[in-house]
């Protein structure tokens, strides 16, 4: 059985609190606008190529929007910080410096991207590193510049939860993390499939990528928080316009979801791992069940949403995700590649092309930098990789 996402159990939420009537009422809006977040198993299917297969309809408005070339390119412009130790989430900070997460030493450091200069905010209490567990994915307020609020995603002794952390620049490093407000916990843990992956999206709703920890019928079963994508209020409510009534469940049939992107169009897009067959990129429509562990790839099954990308699982083993230059940019762990995937609407316009491959290592996060600009995080020091000189870093990228 493949390795780097896996078992989940769980369901509760916390301290939830009152929305705004506002808030709700441009969440409920900008919802409407938006369409209806390792294995190590052989490759199978005769070495099947990376297969683009159908996503969604496609909107008037994305019809509008140019397709990207069918090619694209992919430059290294600097190594932006490197030594980093088990790095997971990455947030870039008003200002142009960048956060990152350590999933096992459960810390936050501030990377000046100017000179490469490390400074470490605090470590976050409560964190449980283990397996593919620990201090995952981090994002910023929707009102960062006002609130200076840090939310976290992370594994504890007895689940996986979001917190929000006050950050004081102006207190000494290593004590400038205020102490964690747990919003949202239950979310099954395991040795591995933790998901972890956590984003403001357009509607600056709270989305979460999560795990089934290896138990595969959590997946299917709407009342798990296991093998899902969340979609909460800021303060840990489901979030108004969700699929379920009273639920924080977006969509399911998961295996282990580790990226999330929109596109210009506000449409959200997911990275996930396969088992012994397919990882897939998927778009991803509101109440939608993505088949596992029922299927896993492209299925003929209508009862399914097919993805709109798939590959062999040594190909990817998927997890980071970002939206760039009209198409979707996709970090690799096993397959220790770079993938673009141009999009033409909801669908993939032209083949998956590689780049990088074998030339960092294992990738984890990759992050849009604005414009023709990303942040990618190699992940060589989490225990399945090969460390050299310098590992793990952050590398500047300029693409097309």
């Amino acid at each position: 059985m493949k390795s780097e996402t896996r078992r989940v159990e769980g369901t509760v939420i916390v301290q939830r609190r009152a929305v705004s009537a506002v808030l709700a009422a441009a969440a409920l809006l900008l919802t409407a606008g938006c369409s209806s977040g390792d294995g190590d198993a052989p490759e199978k299917n005769g070495g099947a190529r990376p297969t683009a297969t159908a996503g969604s309809e496609t909107s008037p408005s994305a019809r509008a929007t140019a397709t990207p070339p069918a090619k694209g390119s992919v430059s290294v412009v600097r190594t932006v910080a490197e030594g980093l130790k088990t790095p997971w989430g990455l947030a870039p900070i008003p200002g142009g410096d960048l956060l990152v997460s350590s999933r096992d030493e459960a810390t936050i450091t501030r990377i000046d991207t100017k000179t490469g200069k490390k400074t470490e905010l605090g470590q976050v209490p409560g964190v449980s590193p283990a397996g593919e567990g620990g201090l995952m994915g981090i994002a910023l307020s929707s009102d960062f510049a006002a609130d200076h609020m840090i939310y976290a995603y992370f594994t504890s002794a007895s689940d996986n939860r979001v917190v929000r952390m006050l950050y004081d620049e102006k207190r000494p490093a290593g004590q400038q993390l205020g102490a964690p407000d747990t919003i949202f916990k239950g979310i099954p843990k395991g040795f591995i499939h933790n998901g972890g992956r956590i984003a403001f999206g357009p509607d600056r709703m709270l989305y979460a990528g999560t795990g089934e920890s290896g138990d595969t019928g959590l997946s299917q079963d709407k009342k798990s928080l296991g093998g899902k994508i969340l979609r909460m209020t800021p303060e840990g409510e489901p979030a108004p316009g969700n699929p379920f009534p009273d639920s924080p469940v977006y969509s399911y049939g998961h295996r282990n979801v580790q990226g999330l992107a929109w596109d210009r169009e506000q449409r959200l897009f997911a990275s996930e791992f396969g088992q012994d067959t397919w990882d897939e990129l998927n778009a991803i429509k509101p109440g939608d069940n993505y088949g596992w562990p029922e299927a896993e790839g492209r299925t003929d099954d209508d009862a399914f949403h097919s993805p709109l990308a798939q590959w062999a699982t040594d190909e990817a083993s998927p997890s980071g995700l970002a939206h760039a230059e009209g198409s979707l940019w996709m970090a690799g762990l096993r397959g220790r590649t770079l993938w673009r995937v141009p999009l033409g609407g909801t669908e993939a316009s032209a083949d998956p092309q590689p780049f990088l491959k074998e030339e960092y290592g294992r990738l984890r996060t990759v992050v849009a930098a604005g414009g023709d600009r990303l942040w990618l995080v190699t992940s060589n020091t989490d225990g399945r990789g090969d460390p050299k000189a310098g590992d793990d870093r952050i590398l500047e990228l300029k693409v097309s």
